[in-house]
């Protein structure tokens, strides 16, 4: 099988097609968020009309069974009526007060409830500002500048993580996006995933400068590179040894693993946390967290300053809650714990009957297909072009027969408690199918 014609496609979703144009005009790229562009896959952009429990429906009729999950919040599926009818609720009393809300005090005691270390929380708007607001945090708890993250973790868009990964044992930041001054990343540090020896060889000769070391403790953005609890847990010994804070990245993992997250699943506590998706239930929802000493820096209580209009939004708020309290209502993470567990069942004899590696990669209801040839990485490993190009063919394959993935050989997908066992059967024969095709 070829490569589908970019005019086949514009056939086939005309609506996408005639909205993309439309969009082009007038957003750059035509999207708000580059991967939702397709160009690592070739076509048009889904646009996306609405969603059911573990269906999406596009512009133009078509159903899709759905393991995007909007990139991880919908635990509990598309319009879940629990969470629907919470919403419904809240938008009766108002959409945004700029002023503190009953809900946001109720979100703030579930999360000092449930995750490790952390007795109080700062609400935000997004991933990104929950991370650059924890470093800043960071950096005044310590009074020191050096930022620690890895190669192939993503920590938003701030500019002083938008950093180029490199050689050796640590690489000085260098800007991977127009835009951002070297100034800028000259206090970050890249360093390898699942390399103790690269952090020790950093900490013995900067350890002194070392504010926080970040990290997604499950990284997901770069594939799911599972890494090794002992590595992790070097970490946090090197950075109590020198007096410098560990920041978990929660925001994927966070209560989509557990109620207590990664830390609660490797048992490994750091100093400072960040969470998004699944707290929103849906809605644009970030936060940061960390020991009650830590958090008393922030204004107005402290003198490290952060704000924004619509952090505490009583609408998202409200969607949390209703997300959170369906999940222990449901025994929900058991649920798709077994959920997740079915599919590694069902889909490794499918991959096993496959003409090229592939290799299936999870952690409760978060899962990844990696193409690489030498084998699942825990490392940030760049795709070859023959297995980006496989990926293209088996995106389009899987379109085709229902089934939406992320249009990128390099994202995760999502189960929610919406996905039935019917679905992963649905999901796998597809599978079968598209992979047929290839061959």
């Amino acid at each position: 099988m070829t490569q589908l014609s970019e005019d086949t496609l514009r056939a086939r979703y005309p609506r996408s097609s005639a909205l993309y144009q439309r969009a082009c005009a007038v957003i750059p790229g035509g999207v708000s968020s580059p991967v939702r562009a397709f160009r690592a896959v070739g076509g048009t952009p889904l646009f996306i009309a609405r969603g059911a429990g573990a269906q999406v429906f596009d512009a133009d009729g078509r159903s899709y069974l759905d393991l995007v999950g909007s990139w991880g919040p919908l635990i509990a599926g598309h319009a879940h009526p629990a969470v629907v009818a919470a919403v419904g609720e809240a938008l009766q009393r108002g959409t945004t007060f700029g002023a503190p809300c009953e809900a946001e005090v109720a979100l703030a005691e579930r999360l000092v409830a449930s995750y490790p270390a952390v007795e109080q929380v700062r609400f935000v708007s997004s991933g990104t500002e929950a991370v650059m607001s924890a470093i800043r945090v960071a950096r005044a708890c310590t009074a020191r500048d050096l930022i620690v993250k890895f190669a192939g973790c993503y920590h938003g868009h701030a500019d002083h993580l938008l950093v180029a990964a490199g050689s050796g044992l640590a690489t000085f930041g260098r800007p991977s996006s127009a835009g951002v001054p070297e100034a800028f990343t000259a206090c970050t540090r890249v360093l390898p995933l699942d390399d103790e020896a690269a952090a020790r060889a950093l900490f013995e000769r900067d350890g002194a400068r070392i504010a926080a070391v970040i990290i997604e403790p499950v990284p997901a953005n770069h594939g799911l590179l599972l890494q090794r609890r002992e590595f992790l847990a070097a970490l946090r010994e090197l950075t109590r040894a020198h007096g410098a804070l560990l920041i978990f990245d929660e925001v994927i993992s966070g209560f989509r693993l557990g109620r207590d997250g990664a830390a609660g699943l490797l048992q490994i506590t750091p100093d400072l946390a960040t969470f998004g998706k699944v707290i929103g239930g849906g809605m644009p929802v970030g936060a940061f967290g960390g020991a009650r000493a830590m958090m008393a820096r922030l204004a107005p209580q402290g003198d490290t300053y952060q704000a924004g209009t619509l952090s505490g939004n009583p609408v998202a708020m409200t969607a949390g809650l209703a997300t959170l309290d369906l999940l222990e209502r449901e025994q929900g993470w058991q649920r798709l714990e077994t959920l997740g567990a079915e599919l590694e069942a069902m889909i490794l004899p499918v991959l096993a009957g496959a003409a090229f590696p592939l290799h299936f990669v999870r952690v409760g209801s978060l899962f990844w297909i990696s193409l690489h040839e030498a084998g699942a990485p825990r490392t940030a490993a760049t795709l070859t072009e023959r297995e980006t190009q496989r990926f293209a063919r088996l995106f389009h394959a899987m379109l085709e027969r229902g089934v939406y993935l992320p249009p990128s050989a390099y994202e995760g997908c999502f189960l929610s408690l919406a996905h039935t066992r019917a679905d992963l059967a649905r999901f796998c024969e597809a599978l079968r199918e598209s992979l047929a095709t290839l061959a």
